[in-house]
């Protein structure tokens, strides 16, 4: 898959892509269907008065689902995410959030950073966590549980309806579960790592600023962090994915097994996602392509 290919340019709506048409490993020809799946950052922007064309552009997709995994701390904090200025009728805002008000921390990289410097084994922590807290049998929310029923649907027609995934960035919660739907799908670890490698390219400019504001936070000073490890912890390296997959085949045997060990979806739900999912390539097709002839 090009690097390029992937990216959707919507006004407003940062790291905003299409994480159909990887290549399935098992099956020749075959990829992970396009048009369906959609993740970004939080959509700040397209609140905007003047972000009609954004807007516009967005409901050509027919998204019929935004599930939103930021937590109610942050919801609460940004204060803008009015339904009525930026959905419209035939999409559904789903609060999902990942973690519950007593987990979110504010301060998850710092503290990382103080318990497991800036290497991947850190992010693996993080990203462990975020798959906990989103399963938990206490998180009311069951944000990844009702993202993977809806995609494994018995009823959807056409067979999977189009959804936006989205948190803060879309680099850490929207990263975790896009992964394991891909997983599931069988793509390669390679191509998964490189998915979530692409947000930070996407939002360079965005993690750049966060790395000045994590070079501020008290915890990350007390750790004796510097500018090159605020850095390292905000960007999104292909080893950070790499070796939370594997962790979880080391600790579960294999991601469908993990899937099942945290209740998020039986065998045959996981079947029905693979066949909703995976397509001939020769049939698959992005629509954002089409604009653009």
């Amino acid at each position: 898959m090009n690097l390029d290919e992937p990216y959707i340019c919507i006004p407003g709506v940062p790291n905003f892509r299409d994480i159909g048409g990887y290549a399935i490993t098992s099956e020749k020809n075959k990829q992970v269907r396009r048009n369906v799946i959609f993740r970004s950052a939080f959509p700040r922007q397209i609140l905007d008065p003047k972000s009609g064309r954004a807007k516009n552009k967005i409901q050509l997709f027919n998204i019929s689902h935004v599930f939103d995994l930021r937590s109610e701390n942050e919801f609460l904090k940004s204060r803008v995410y009015d339904r009525r200025r930026w959905l419209w009728s035939a999409t559904f805002r789903v609060s999902a959030p990942v973690f519950r008000p007593e987990d979110y921390n504010p301060h998850t990289l710092a503290c990382q950073f103080k318990e497991s410097g800036s290497g991947p084994e850190g992010f693996v922590q993080i990203f462990d966590k975020i798959l906990e807290s989103a399963s938990h049998p206490e998180n009311k929310a069951r944000p990844f549980a009702q993202i993977l029923e809806l995609l494994s649907s018995k009823t959807n027609k056409p067979p999977a309806q189009p959804i936006l995934i989205h948190c803060d960035l879309g680099t850490d919660r929207t990263a975790v579960i896009c992964a394991l739907i891909l997983s599931l799908c069988g793509v390669s670890d390679l191509d998964v790592a490189k998915d979530y490698h692409q947000s930070g390219i996407e939002l360079a400019s965005h993690l750049k600023c966060n790395a000045v504001k994590l070079e501020e936070d008290p915890v990350f000073k007390s750790a004796g962090g510097t500018a090159a490890d605020a850095k390292i912890l905000v960007s999104t390296r292909e080893d950070n994915m790499l070796c939370f997959l594997k962790y979880l085949r080391e600790k579960h045997g294999s991601i469908k097994q993990c899937i099942k060990n945290h209740k998020l979806l039986d065998d045959d739900g996981i079947s029905r996602l693979r066949k909703n999912m995976i397509v001939d390539a020769a049939k698959n097709h992005s629509i954002a392509r089409a604009w653009d002839r």
